[in-house]
């Protein structure tokens, strides 16, 4: 639990990190801004722009935000006014720890989702209603988020988009997380990842790993979500963009959390340092944030709270970076937090104050429970009952809201242990009686997710079994059709060869040996050329190499052979005399067989 709560103080952290995919340098996006030449390109690198600053400026990146849909309105071209009011949404949901920031998010994108309707711009709606989905989920909010993502799936039938249809299955795939549904999200996310593959789309592969990896986190297979962040990982590989760089440092930080969360303490600090050398060498500031959050997180999860203090105090970015942001009070918070874990009630009891009416009217849903379970702990350990109780039962009002049981177990536990302390045993035996009661439902919970996890490992053998008969199906093609041109070749040299046993003019001879060589080289080259990846991995200027050698051979014995093979069949009738001897013998045999 004390992790989690640390968690939920930098809460905004993690959808900081989606806003580092669009990372460039500030200055570079301003100079080609001004150098762009059209309406298209400006509004492209504005949007872009107004979702970095987010991360550096928030004030210049409204500006930035507001420019962008002005060069939407003044181009009269619906499909730029609609994404000038979503990028709008999304710039504001990498801020979502504010309840203000999720408002404006949702408001932008439900604009955007209605001038879409209204211009049956079908492919933005679906954009729209996934985007909804999404900041929902965020919030908790299962129900709208589900709501949307239907919405949103209504569209695919006729809009026949392969890689939109995989990405209303990614979505749908966590709102049914979230709805402990996990069965169908394991379904929906598998069917994705397949449709990504059939297209063979990097950018659909990775975001299906990554769901993948969020998936079996979810269950608790760690080694599992590991495996599918590192693939997610690898497939950055293909994926060509200045946004690359930054999003290995975020798939590091990703396997670093998982590690912790699987209680390898050790394996999580060596991810969270490698995405903070490799961060030291893009040479962005903010994005180090990250880093530094999962280590202060490790040495919370590991009960060392005065080392997460040192660390805190000595790396300086996190703070400047939340507060540049407009995020101080959650430093305040963090510190509030950490001295109460150290045994510093006064200290703890100061920061608290300082952010109290922010916690209690500007924060979402989630770190306001934070807020109030840490400070019913720090009133407990001082002794003070009643205010304990008074934000325990604050917090239980937000954790049956949630309805994660979870909370609600802990909430519950905490107060009928209070109540004891305070000599209150009727209110002590209700809630003692409700923590009964979802310690019994998590148990089967843990039933059924143990289940779940059986399902989810049949599941994923389904899938690697059809796959691999789909394979064994395409490479029994493949060796049928090898053979039938092999086949058709060895004709065809046949005929070029009794060609030349009989009387055809030379002219023909030449014409059907052309296309007999070009055909044996060309197949000599498939060959190869459908071989070679075991020695070149697909990396281009190997595969240039290797078919430039190929040919530098096989070209000139081409030219050689097909020159001496035809001159050979051609000149003084050579082979004339075996035709006619062929033919005089076929011709008796014949007449004989008539007598």
């Amino acid at each position: 639990m004390r992790k989690l709560l640390f968690l939920a103080i930098l809460l905004a952290i993690h959808f900081f990190g989606q806003a580092q995919q669009q990372l460039a340098a500030v200055d570079s996006f301003k100079r080609s801004i001004a150098r762009a030449t059209t309406i298209e390109e400006k509004f492209q690198l504005t949007g872009q722009l107004s979702k970095v600053l987010m991360n550096v400026n928030p004030a210049e990146a409204d500006k930035y935000g507001l420019e962008l849909i002005r060069i939407g309105e003044e181009s009269r071209n619906r499909e730029l006014m609609i994404k000038a009011q979503l990028i709008n949404g999304e710039r504001f949901s990498y801020v979502a720890g504010k309840k203000d920031n999720i408002d404006k998010a949702i408001e932008y994108y439900t604009t955007g989702l209605e001038m879409a309707k209204q211009n049956k711009l079908d492919i933005l709606a679906v954009s729209a209603y996934l985007l909804l989905s999404e900041i929902h989920r965020f919030t908790l909010d299962a129900d709208k988020a589900l709501s949307n993502c239907n919405q949103a799936y209504s569209y695919t039938g006729t809009i026949k988009n392969d890689s939109l249809t995989a990405k209303v299955h990614l979505e749908y795939g966590m709102v049914y997380l979230i709805r402990n549904e996990k069965l169908l999200a394991l379904r929906n996310m598998m069917a994705g990842l397949r449709i990504a593959e059939e297209l063979d789309n990097p950018f659909l592969l990775r975001s299906g790993y990554t769901h993948l990896s969020s998936f079996y986190g979810g269950i608790e297979d760690y080694d599992k979500s590991i495996d599918y962040q590192v693939k997610a990982q690898a497939v950055l590989a293909r994926i060509k963009t200045g946004q690359t760089p930054y999003n290995r440092v975020q798939d590091l930080n990703r396997i670093g959390d998982l590690y912790s969360a699987k209680k390898n303490y050790e394996m999580s600090r060596h991810y969270y340092e490698k995405s903070l050398a490799l961060a030291d060498s893009l040479n962005f500031e903010p994005i180090k944030a990250i880093g530094y959050r999962g280590i202060v997180n490790n040495y919370m999860a590991s009960d060392q709270p005065q080392k997460a203090l040192d660390y805190f105090n000595e790396h300086p970015q996190l703070k400047n970076f939340l507060e540049t942001l407009g995020f101080g009070h959650f430093v305040n918070q963090s510190y509030g937090f950490i001295y109460t874990m150290i045994g510093k009630y006064d200290s703890a009891k100061y920061y608290y104050d300082k952010v109290a009416s922010f916690f209690e009217n500007d924060v979402n849903t989630g770190n306001q429970y934070s807020y109030y379970y840490q400070l019913g702990i720090l009133h407990k350990k001082t002794g003070e009952l009643d205010k304990s109780i008074n934000y325990f039962l604050k917090a239980n009002v937000i954790a049956d809201k949630t309805g994660s049981l979870e909370i609600m177990k802990t909430t519950a536990e905490m107060l009928d242990t209070l109540y004891q302390l305070k000599g209150d045993y009727k209110q002590a035996v209700y809630y003692g009686s409700l923590n009964y009661k979802y310690k019994d439902s998590l148990a089967k919970l843990g039933k059924e997710k143990d289940l779940m996890q059986v399902e989810a490992a049949d599941e994923q053998q389904r899938q690697e079994r059809l796959a691999k008969e789909k394979e064994e199906k395409r490479k029994k093609r493949d060796s049928i059709q090898y053979l039938g041109i092999t086949i058709g070749i060895a004709a065809l040299f046949i005929l070029l060869v009794m060609m030349g046993m009989f009387k055809v003019s030379v002219t023909t001879i030449k014409a059907i040996g052309f296309f007999v060589f070009l055909m044996f080289f060309e197949f000599i080259f498939l060959l190869f050329k459908k071989n070679i990846y075991a020695f070149t991995k697909g990396e281009p200027w190997k595969d240039l190499l290797f078919m430039i050698g190929l040919a530098a051979i096989l070209l000139p014995l081409h030219h050689w052979l097909e020159h001496r093979v035809i001159k050979y069949l051609t000149s003084h009738n050579r082979l004339t005399k075996a035709g006619q001897h062929l033919k005089t013998r076929f011709l008796k045999r014949t007449k004989s067989n008539q007598e």
